[in-house]
């Protein structure tokens, strides 16, 4: 492996555009190895599928492996659960952090809260907030879409699901924020802790609606959460594992990501002007394949780690027993071995679902049937009110937060015609 090629995914600037450098992986190293750390990156369609669908190999948590973690790595994980305990809950390990078993009997509850018809009872809220949200501007002109748009959509839908008065959500957004920047793997300790500060903030915010619903159950998302007791455990989740399940699964994978998919295919709709000119042709026939190809082309969820529960070949590059497993979701989406011009916005693409933007096997996102009726109706709502848009002239510089994980546009500012009525 001596000459595997030098790349930095938590390099800001890589992360700004890291497709060039996935399709180095993709192609000089499948399996890489940072260097100098026991962190190995796997970026081909065919292996990310193979990590995933294999958990009993590639677990989620490291509690049955030798995970070999520096000692300032530990030091910081240490320092941050003592805080947490000390002003609030420490959160347990999430639903992505946890293995079968205990993640099969958890999920089974989260697929009673998310089922089917309980999101086709929701669709009405995302269809009249993506007209209402879209009216509160179109008159304008101009807006800034990821602040106007892209964030209270998802936000305000999964808020309410969980109990939180609208008035809040913004707070809420500082809060989901710190989340999203604490597991950015791009802070330095003191902004760690400082975040770490934050999420507390939002544990004391949402303890008084737990303990509410225990004594008061209703229909919504959070009350199922609260109350439903797991048959194996005999009881329903603890106050640590709601902490846990709210920020992660609920509000950043809830929202954050689908505020990011949102930004993604305004950019990539004003990047493509025949791809626009197809969907308001026809946006019944294309989309369904829209919405695919946005999460596949910008994957909001980048990567997420796996471990190798004991010594592993995979690729030919042998990954020892510990060892961190970064699966990247995003040079997956754009490896040419599995799709053809995969650089291309396709709106005839064949079989566009086959992306690993919501991951796959057991784990696979527990929230994609509700982000794809979000993105569907954000679009449509784009459709029906904007004859044309593009970029405000000198006010977007394109940058992203940045995050090893996941992938976020700062902002997007731009102008439109809206459509005669």
């Amino acid at each position: 492996m001596g000459n595997q090629p030098e790349i930095n995914l938590f390099d800001p600037e890589v992360q700004q555009c890291p497709y060039d450098a996935y399709r180095e992986l993709r192609d000089e190293a499948p399996v890489y190895n940072i260097p100098g750390t026991d962190m190995y990156v796997v970026s081909r369609y065919e292996h990310v599928r193979e990590v995933l669908m294999d958990p009993a190999r590639f677990p989620s948590s490291a509690a049955d492996t030798q995970f070999r973690a520096g000692a300032n790595d530990l030091e910081r994980a240490k320092k941050v659960a003592e805080r947490f305990e000390e002003k609030g809950w420490l959160p347990a390990p999430t639903l992505n952090g946890r293995d079968d078993p205990v993640h099969k009997q958890m999920r089974a509850m989260f697929n009673q809260a998310f089922k089917p018809s309980k999101i086709k009872e929701i669709d009405p809220q995302v269809e009249n907030l993506a007209y209402e949200l879209i009216d509160g501007f179109v008159d304008n002109g101009h807006c800034e879409w990821v602040s106007q748009f892209c964030i209270p959509l998802p936000l305000f839908i999964i808020g309410e699901q969980m109990g939180a008065k609208r008035e809040d959500m913004w707070q809420i957004k500082r809060w989901t924020d710190a989340f999203f920047q604490r597991i950015s793997f791009m802070l330095p300790e003191d902004q760690h802790l400082e975040m770490v500060d934050r999420e507390i903030e939002a544990q004391h915010y949402f303890q008084p609606i737990f303990e509410k619903l225990r004594s008061e159950p209703d229909d919504s998302l959070i009350s199922v959460l609260v109350n439903t007791v797991i048959e194996e455990w005999g009881r329903p989740l603890n106050d640590n594992e709601l902490h846990a399940e709210m920020m992660a699964d609920t509000f950043v994978g809830g929202s954050e990501t689908t505020t990011n998919a949102l930004a993604a295919g305004m950019k990539l709709l004003i990047g493509n002007k025949d791809v626009w000119q197809q969907l308001k042709f026809d946006p019944d026939k294309y989309m369904k394949t829209f919405v695919e190809e946005v999460v596949r082309l910008e994957s909001p969820v980048q990567s997420l780690m796996r471990f190798a529960a004991e010594d592993t070949k995979l690729a030919g590059v042998t990954i020892p027993g510990g060892a961190m497993i970064n699966v990247r979701f995003a040079a997956a989406n754009r490896d040419e071995r599995q799709f053809e011009c995969p650089e291309k916005l396709d709106l005839d693409r064949p079989k566009a679902g086959a992306h690993m933007g919501f991951g796959s096997g057991v784990h696979h996102c527990l929230g994609a049937p509700l982000a794809r009726r979000e993105l569907t109706w954000g679009f449509t709502a784009v459709v029906d009110r904007f004859e044309d848009m593009w970029f405000a002239d000198g006010k977007n510089d394109f940058s992203y937060h940045p995050h090893f994980l996941l992938r976020s546009l700062k902002q997007l500012h731009i102008e439109f015609e809206p459509k005669k009525p």
